[in-house]
């Protein structure tokens, strides 16, 4: 067996005994380890999600065509005040490119151009215009808004969440 192949075995050995390290930073302290995704969304800043996120959510990463379907499901199941907050914050910075609400309106087909009155599908075609055409604001709006992140089910989009996973359980055994 090459040393290649023993080291593989060795790596995949200690991820199933629950040995990881962090790419970032081996120690995390007590303030870093989270019971779970809720917990992490609420305790983390935006600066830790924007990071995590960011290597992750990117269409290099996931192609389109496996994320939006996971968007729909993942947008159909939050809370729509969430719904809102996050449509809100597409705008936003979809506006400071220099696209008006009433533009993507028209390009996205949307029902509204208001962001309290978008249904889940609207929010779904906005996230997913974002994701393939502006992938730093969609980073940033998951930063900035995790709660989509939790429904999403997708075993690719799972398997890059892993890091994150490992990163909120700290050395939990």
């Amino acid at each position: 067996m090459s040393s290649s192949d023993k080291y593989k075995r060795q790596i995949m050995n200690d991820l199933a005994t629950g040995n990881v390290e962090s790419l970032d930073d081996t120690s995390a302290s007590p303030q870093q380890e989270y019971q779970n995704f809720d917990d992490f969304a609420q305790r983390s800043s935006k600066e830790e999600r924007r990071r995590l996120f960011g290597r992750s959510l990117h269409p290099t990463h996931i192609p389109a065509s496996q994320m939006e379907p996971e968007l729909q499901k993942a947008i159909a199941q939050i809370k729509p005040n969430e719904r809102d907050d996050v449509a809100r914050d597409f705008f936003k910075h979809l506006k400071e490119r220099g696209l008006s609400e009433r533009q993507l309106q028209q390009q996205l087909g949307l029902s509204t151009h208001h962001a309290k009155q978008m249904n889940a599908d609207d929010v779904s075609k906005l996230a997913s215009f974002a994701y393939h055409n502006h992938p730093d604001i969609f980073q940033e709006v998951m930063a900035e808004q995790p709660a989509i992140i939790k429904f999403l089910s997708n075993p690719l989009v799972g398997a890059i969440f892993g890091a994150v996973a490992a990163k909120w359980l700290g050395n939990r055994k």
